[in-house]
């Protein structure tokens, strides 16, 4: 059985930007599935983030594009491999332009911090101490 991906689809209101901003956090993207309408971003080999202009995200859907910096429809978490990973990321994205909403969260075991990205998106990056994860049968 091959592994399931996610294509987590997001409108953004330059396109240019938005590729500037991930590139500067280290992200690549398909260049098969990117035109001047949309980004693929590659996150992990079983997630992408397509990068769609408003315009085109329209072509998606019916409804009312949220805006991201007055109202949340999804808080998208990403895992790190340690607490400095999350720091480094989270760091990176500040310098290249996004806002941090929240102060850290310390847990112990779990630590998190959080962006908001140039469209205002939150993005959660996380660590948890993996000798307290049980693995699932």
């Amino acid at each position: 059985m091959s592994a399931t991906m996610i294509f987590v689809n997001l409108p953004v209101k330059d396109l240019d930007a938005s590729k500037a901003f991930w590139g500067k956090l280290g992200y690549s993207f398909n260049a098969q599935f990117t035109d001047e309408n949309c980004a693929s971003m590659v996150i992990s080999d079983t997630i992408v983030a397509m990068l769609l202009t408003e315009a085109r995200y329209k072509d998606f859907t019916h409804k009312e594009i949220a805006d991201a910096t007055k109202t949340s429809e999804v808080l998208l978490c990403l895992s790190a491999e340690s607490r400095t990973a999350v720091d480094e990321l989270v760091d990176g994205a500040l310098a290249a332009g996004a806002t941090e909403p929240r102060p850290a969260q310390d847990h112990g075991v779990m630590y998190g911090r959080a962006f908001d990205d140039l469209d205002g998106h939150t993005w959660e990056i996380m660590w948890m101490d993996p000798a307290v994860v049980q693995k699932q049968d």
